[in-house]
């Protein structure tokens, strides 16, 4: 188990739905990976993350996809490649990497609560 955290810890956390606007290859990374922007809405804007979720979506499904990320990360360099959000999934059966989004359409740039 994890150590405890409080609820302030948790609310600095800015995890916001989004939609995939664009995905591209990422033959650069160390494992299989599409590099996506993600349009967090208005307050938030596109930003780009690097997602090793090539095992169960294609490119062409992933565009117009509602996703979570967590959007208040800083940056972080990965290869060639500026990640500014991280993309929340979980793991399958096989340690795959399943998409967290919500289960109906819903406003993009909501915040979780």
């Amino acid at each position: 188990m994890s150590d405890p955290i409080s609820y302030d810890d948790f609310a600095k956390v800015d995890i916001r739905v989004g939609r995939v606007v664009d995905v591209q290859p990422f033959p650069e990374a160390r494992k299989p990976a599409y590099k996506l922007w993600v349009d967090y809405g208005p307050e938030v804007g596109v930003k780009k993350s690097s997602a090793q979720i090539t095992k169960h979506y294609t490119a062409e499904e992933l565009v117009g996809r509602q996703v979570l990320g967590v959007v208040n990360f800083p940056p972080r360099q990965i290869g060639p490649f500026m990640s500014e959000a991280l993309v929340l999934g979980l793991p399958d059966e096989n340690g795959e990497v399943v998409l967290i989004g919500p289960g109906q359409e819903v406003p993009i740039g909501g915040k979780m609560f």
